[in-house]
């Protein structure tokens, strides 16, 4: 359901135990005669319903007088979709035959940029062959310098595509431009919003509208609730399947190419419902900072990783620096995976 009309999410109908979908449909159609919409959420045990309109009517209507509803409370958070006053229970985003959430780990590596066929497939194949669960590689490429590489563009989604059908990693890349928001979706599986876009309010509209997952990466100087505020477009048009990703914000520090927030991981998860992953690459700009910090995020409580590898860094056209070779790859994924079992999770 898209809430794109207008308005914020005032309270939350929580219903008994039990309770039926006639139940649910009649307060579904009052909402609607006083002009107010309702955003369902199924769990477990029980059913809410998040409602969204003008205030003042809304506390007007006699909610709490119909069957099946045990209590309506407000929703104090500014995000409200994504916030665990919404929704207790830790959401799951299954991406093909993984999920990421709820204790499923995500493994995502590859290649800052597709640069070639050849070097797509063989990061494709190692990291696969290490445990990787998803690919990463960037068809348009955002860079500080516009006489640095930008990405091959279409013909690197197509690409990755040929690398899933090959080894059926689902694919992760960056959308920059709405412009390129359906070639985007035609072949990627999960859509990542980069940090400098993270507050593209167009762009987070965008995406909010369409059935992909979006990997959401925190802007490099914004704050956990300014996260959660993005968030909340996103999920405000109706595509409530987002992955949070902190990757390190700037700050004063220069022994790191950015400070990874490794505290951000048990708050965003304390205030969210949405999966958290790490990525430690971008967080250091150093290869040797990268399997400690991959193993700290997982202790944190992470529910992934976004790890850059390369078959060849110091030939890569974009970070290479901070790209894994694949045999530190193969190490470093073996670690992850003991740690994962050691925090009694799955890896996918």
């Amino acid at each position: 359901m898209s809430f794109a009309e207008g308005g914020s999410i005032e309270m939350m109908i929580v219903m008994r135990e039990g309770a039926g979908e006639a139940e649910i449909e009649q307060i579904l159609e009052r909402l609607a005669e006083a002009g107010a919409t309702g955003h369902v959420s199924t769990g477990d045990v029980v059913t809410v319903i998040g409602v969204i309109g003008d205030r003042e009517v809304i506390a007007g209507l006699p909610l709490e007088a119909y069957a099946g509803v045990d209590k309506v409370l407000p929703i104090l958070k500014p995000y409200k979709l994504v916030s665990r006053e919404f929704k207790r229970r830790d959401s799951v985003i299954q991406v093909g035959d993984t999920r990421i959430g709820g204790g499923h780990v995500g493994l995502i590596a590859g290649p800052c940029s597709v640069e070639s066929r050849e070097q797509l497939l063989s990061s494709a194949r190692y990291v696969k062959a290490a445990g990787a669960t998803m690919l990463r590689g960037g068809a348009f490429k955002p860079r500080t310098s516009p006489y640095a590489f930008q990405g091959l563009g279409v013909d690197a989604l197509k690409i990755l595509s040929e690398a899933r059908d090959e080894t059926g990693l689902p694919i992760v890349t960056e959308l920059m431009d709405p412009r390129h928001l359906e070639d985007v979706r035609e072949f990627a599986d999960v859509i990542q919003i980069g940090a400098r876009n993270m507050q593209n309010f167009q762009l987070l509209s965008a995406v909010g509208t369409v059935d992909r997952p979006i990997l959401l990466k925190r802007g490099l100087a914004a704050t956990i609730d300014e996260l959660l505020m993005a968030a909340e477009y996103v999920a405000k048009g109706g595509n409530q399947d987002i992955i949070l990703c902190e990757r390190g914000i700037r700050t004063f520090e220069t022994a790191t190419r950015n400070t990874l927030d490794i505290g951000a991981v048990p708050v965003l998860k304390q205030r969210c419902h949405l999966p958290v992953v790490v990525d430690p690459s971008h967080a250091t700009g150093r290869v040797d900072l990268i399997e400690p910090l991959s193993l700290a995020a997982i202790a944190a409580g992470a529910d992934g990783l976004l790890i850059e590898t390369h078959p060849s860094p110091e030939t890569a056209l974009c970070d290479g620096g901070q790209s894994l070779n694949p045999g530190d790859f193969e190490k470093t994924a073996a670690r992850i995976k003991d740690m994962i079992e050691w925090t009694g999770r799955r890896l996918g």
